[in-house]
């Protein structure tokens, strides 16, 4: 369907499903409503930031946001004081916008930690931009309204703000509706002040779409994606076009497998390559093996190569201005090893590449050569949910 469709025909196109139980009228009346956005805003765009949005309500991110699943173990212990400097020299070089979530070890912790040193050592105009979003991961229980807000409390404390900017929110079995009462429960407190926007991760775009349908108000669905990975490309793109949902990705660099490192790399043979010792590196390693294989992927890595040194920067950065530049697309992540090492130099080179059309293409064109992930894995998130 094109993007400019109107709303009356895409009514038409799209199933109605069942308002959620206890669903108020309000919510009902503000089911799903389509968005013709401005030309400008699904087309490449070499901003700092973006505004995700939903009725009346918006948050401004920087458009690379900083992952923090690297505090939660499996990639070098992390110093607690060493992790905190670390954040405040990303937020220094303007990369304030950091993504976490309640299972991620100490990440909401260090949060709170360093949301007060900003606090206290850097200007109000920093305060001002700098961005905590968490995920909430619940066990499959019934989600009633006192246990939600007794978990996103916990959040709260240990990020140390009275309102998170923004809660994403997963859910492990669709056979369970409970996920609509949770989402019911998020949105009251919401309305109480105490999370700005309402969010998802890793939903697929049926139960985005019924989720919508029943009024809730999402700005975004963090979903993985890569050019070895685009399945929000297909079914989740053109909802989102529909919608103004935007997308928040990860996987982007594919653990650091979209690298120098990995180019010309032997992985098949124990020690001849670089050591996949980190758990990202096994996941997506596994998600290439889905893809295509190594082979291929020495081809779109040796693509990419070409690409970042005709513009000078690396290959992390032509992988992650490659997803910007997709539609919906608002912010992309780049996972952070805090205290252990650093990218800023790379990260912010991101903001000033233009990819041309040649650029694009090419890596476009090695891209389409693997197996379609849709057909393999299924929809955003089905990797999380396959038996």
């Amino acid at each position: 369907m094109a993007a400019h469709a109107t709303a009356a025909h895409t009514r038409l196109l799209l199933p109605r499903v069942a308002s959620a139980p206890g669903a108020s009228s309000n919510r009902r009346a503000s089911a799903i409503r389509c968005v013709s956005a401005a030309p400008e805003e699904d087309q490449k765009t070499s901003g700092r930031v973006a505004t995700v949005k939903n009725s009346g309500d918006s948050l401004m991110i920087c458009r690379v946001l900083n992952g923090m699943w690297q505090t939660s173990g499996g990639w070098g212990r992390i110093d607690r004081d060493d992790a905190v400097e670390a954040m405040l020299c990303y937020a220094d070089a303007g990369l304030s916008t950091f993504d976490m979530a309640d299972h991620y070890g100490p990440a909401e912790d260090l949060y709170g930690i360093f949301i007060n040193r900003v606090r206290r050592e850097r200007p109000p105009e920093m305060l001002e931009e700098v961005r905590g979003l968490t995920k909430w991961v619940p066990p499959p229980v019934k989600m009633t309204s006192s246990y939600v807000r007794e978990n996103i409390n916990v959040s709260r404390k240990r990020m140390d703000v009275s309102c998170l900017d923004m809660l994403q929110f997963h859910w492990g079995d669709y056979s369970n509706p409970g996920y609509l009462d949770a989402l019911k429960h998020i949105t009251d407190l919401k309305e109480e002040g105490k999370i700005k926007t309402v969010a998802l991760t890793n939903f697929d775009t049926e139960r985005l779409h019924i989720i919508l349908e029943n009024g809730i108000p999402v700005v975004s669905n963090q979903v993985q994606y890569s050019v070895v990975d685009v399945r929000p490309q297909q079914r989740m793109a053109e909802l989102c076009q529909l919608t103004g949902v935007k997308l928040i990705t990860y996987g982007t660099v594919m653990g650091g497998l979209l690298s120098e490192k990995f180019l010309d790399a032997n992985v098949s043979i124990p020690f001849a390559g670089p050591p996949l010792n980190t758990p990202s590196l096994q996941k997506y390693k596994r998600m290439v093996d889905a893809w295509g294989g190594w082979s291929l992927f020495q081809v779109l890595l040796q693509t990419m190569k070409k690409v970042a040194s005709k513009h000078g920067v690396s290959i992390p950065t032509v992988a992650v201005r490659y997803i910007l530049n997709q539609p919906s697309v608002a912010g992309s992540m780049v996972g952070v090893r805090l205290g252990l090492s650093e990218h800023i130099r790379d990260t912010n080179a991101i903001f000033s590449l233009e990819l041309d059309d040649e650029d694009m293409n090419s890596i476009t064109e090695v891209s389409k050569q693997g197996r379609d992930l849709l057909k393999v894995i299924g929809d955003c998130g089905d990797e999380y949910r396959r038996i």
